[in-house]
Formats: C-alpha cells, structure tokens, sequence
C-alpha cells in the first residue's frame, strides 16, 4: 500500500516585489496553516517522509505542519521538481520514489496538485484551494505502479472554518 498527501501553499502575499518563488505567507496564510495542520492532529497522522518545493510560501507552509505535528527536520527533503504548475515534474518525482516509503507528505502548488490529485484519486476536485490537503491510497507496492487510487482525505481551510 502506498499514500500520497498533497498539500497547496497557502494563501500567499503579494504586497512585497519580489520573484515568485520568494513570495511569503499571507496572515490568512498564516492561519489557513495553523488552522488545517491542528485539524490533522486529530487523524492520527504521520507520514514516512515530507518533500517541499523550495518556494518560500510551500515551505513555510510545510513547516508549519511540521511544527504543529511535531514532525522532525530530518523528514523534510525540498525537491526544485516540486516547484512545478502543470504537475509533470511532480508525477515524475512520484514515480521515482524510494519503495522503502509507503507514505509521503508533499507541499506544493496549483494547477499541479489539482490536476495530479484527479489523475490519481477516485474523487473529482475542481479547484484544491490553497492550503488544501488530499490524501490519496494505492493498493501497490511500487510508486512506478501507481495509478487510480482512492481519495481517504479532503480538508479544506473553508469547511474547517464552517464547523
């Protein structure tokens, strides 16, 4: 059995002039993150290993579940094929994982993640908004030999702030 929980950055800032891959958390941001990495909490969860694209908002995003879960440094691989919008780099940064992982954590990026969670899940999503998470089971030993998994998890900030 193998499982993918994908993360989106969340919501980022735009009131600095700076590249894209430097853009920082927005407050809500911030919150967004705090508020889902608390709720994951509660599910008992703890991957094999955590990769980061290197965008400062992924990261930052991702260290703040990593705090929140008590997750040590040495889970966390950034990967530059994780800073990737059309989602090829990431299914091909998949499909080379180490076998010796069943269960992975990524933090990444839009249209990406909603385009690969509906390539692999059984559950379509029209939008992973940011700071959503999608876990996705595949009932295979092998990361090469994954292919239509069944959707475990959706957490969005907005369903979590509606409770």
């Amino acid at each position: 059995m193998k499982s993918i929980t994908f993360v989106r950055h969340a919501k980022s800032s735009w009131e600095h002039d700076l590249t894209d891959i430097h853009r920082p958390l927005s407050i809500r941001g911030y919150n967004d993150a705090n508020l889902l990495s608390n709720e994951l909490l509660t599910h008992n969860f703890c991957p094999d290993a955590i990769f980061s694209s290197p965008a400062n908002r992924a990261l930052t995003t991702c260290r703040i579940f990593m705090d929140t879960l008590n997750f040590k440094e040495n889970m966390l691989t950034v990967n530059e094929k994780l800073y990737d919008f059309d989602g090829n780099q990431v299914v091909k940064f998949i499909y080379a994982l180490s076998d010796k992982l069943s269960d992975v954590m990524i933090f990444g990026h839009n249209h990406a993640f909603t385009s690969i969670v509906n390539k692999f899940g059984d559950k379509y999503i029209d939008n992973v908004p940011t700071c959503g998470l999608v876990s996705i089971d595949f009932n295979c030993d092998s990361w090469i030999k994954i292919d239509k998994g069944h959707t475990k998890k959706i957490l969005f900030p907005r369903n979590l702030k509606d409770r």
